[in-house]
């Protein structure tokens, strides 16, 4: 396919996505996304036969887009970041002091692309761990482009969106649990905004799947155990309703403690 009919496909499917979305506020968020930079980024993507055809959204959040496409060879999600809407004054506090970001220049445009480096890198990370993550494929400026969790382009659901029997909940919980030892003794990492809403389930085996790792910090970063602790405070919240009575230091060292 050349150029040119590439390129059509991606604005055909960005016209079909617009014309699905009557909502004048996700319009307005759309306009931000697919700023003239961030389409050049996508039809270069296109031309190196990473994109093959792309689809609609998947997810809308205050600092990026998710949308589904298919590659070559699977389907793929692709994560743009805004640049003229991110609130990346709050992305300040999980990058600026992290010792692989330390030449960063305190700018919108240059925090949100060491941000998407950043993500790629904490996917990677994760899944070297064991922990099960969507494949990071490649980030270029303010999108990350990786494996698409799901079926049938529709994605797996939230566990906050998940009914699960009480015998169900502990072996997710125990999973979660294992993950997060993984994050943190193998990968040297906190995910740091850890919760309901940034977990996938698999219906097929009720597998947890972590997503959104942009924030996630070294154990280096000088609010690591800070995060880590929210991390806690919120899985244990959540797993309450299931009858899980761990208290938050026990995790702590459930988390900390060296495979058996």
């Amino acid at each position: 396919m050349d150029q040119d009919k590439k390129i059509k496909r991606i604005d055909s499917a960005r016209d079909k996505a617009r014309a699905r979305e009557k909502d004048s506020e996700r319009l307005k968020v759309e306009e931000n996304v697919f700023d003239v930079p961030t389409l050049k980024i996508l039809y270069t993507l296109s031309n190196k036969g990473i994109i093959k055809a792309m689809g609609g959204a998947i997810s809308t959040g205050k600092e990026a887009n998710v949308f589904y496409a298919e590659g070559e060879e699977k389907e793929l999600a692709i994560k743009i970041y805004r640049i003229a809407s991110s609130t990346f004054k709050a992305m300040d506090a999980y990058i600026m002091k992290d010792p692989r970001f330390t030449n960063i220049r305190n700018n919108r445009r240059d925090i949100i692309f060491a941000w998407t480096r950043k993500e790629l890198q904490n996917l990677k990370r994760a899944k070297s761990a064991g922990v099960r993550v969507p494949e990071p494929i490649i980030a270029e400026k303010n999108i990350l482009i990786m494996e698409f969790m799901g079926e049938e382009k529709t994605p797996y659901p939230l566990l906050k969106n998940t009914p699960l029997k009480n015998d169900e909940a502990k072996l997710v919980y125990d999973k979660i649990v294992e993950y997060m030892r993984l994050l943190y003794k193998e990968a040297n990492l906190v995910h740091a905004d850890l919760s309901e809403y940034n977990v996938l389930i698999d219906p097929a085996d009720t597998t947890p799947i972590f997503i959104d790792m942009g924030q996630s910090v070294t154990l280096e970063h000088p609010n690591a155990r800070e995060f880590l602790y929210r991390d806690v405070q919120n899985i244990l919240r959540f797993f309450g309703r299931y009858g899980i009575t761990d208290k938050p230091e026990e995790l702590l060292s459930k988390i900390q403690a060296d495979a058996t």
